[in-house]
């Protein structure tokens, strides 16, 4: 499954981030990881399932990869 990572945004309040992992749960994905270092989580969504978190003002949403240092 297509992993994203979710991360609050600056100023934003931590209920923000309670409401996204709710709306991740809502449209079919599942919380796998919640940070300790950053407010946010990791969530992954089925592969034929669309999700509308990039639209909330309050969070950042990336996709979920590998980080090389050179």
């Amino acid at each position: 499954m297509p992993a994203i990572n979710v991360t609050l945004k600056s100023g934003a309040s931590k209920e923000e981030l309670e409401k996204a992992k709710s709306q991740v749960q809502e449209q079919g994905g599942k919380v796998t990881h919640e940070f300790s270092l950053i407010n946010g989580f990791t969530a992954e969504f089925p592969e034929d399932s669309v999700h509308s978190l990039a639209t909330n003002d309050h969070i950042t949403v990336e996709n979920d990869g590998v980080m090389k240092t050179q």
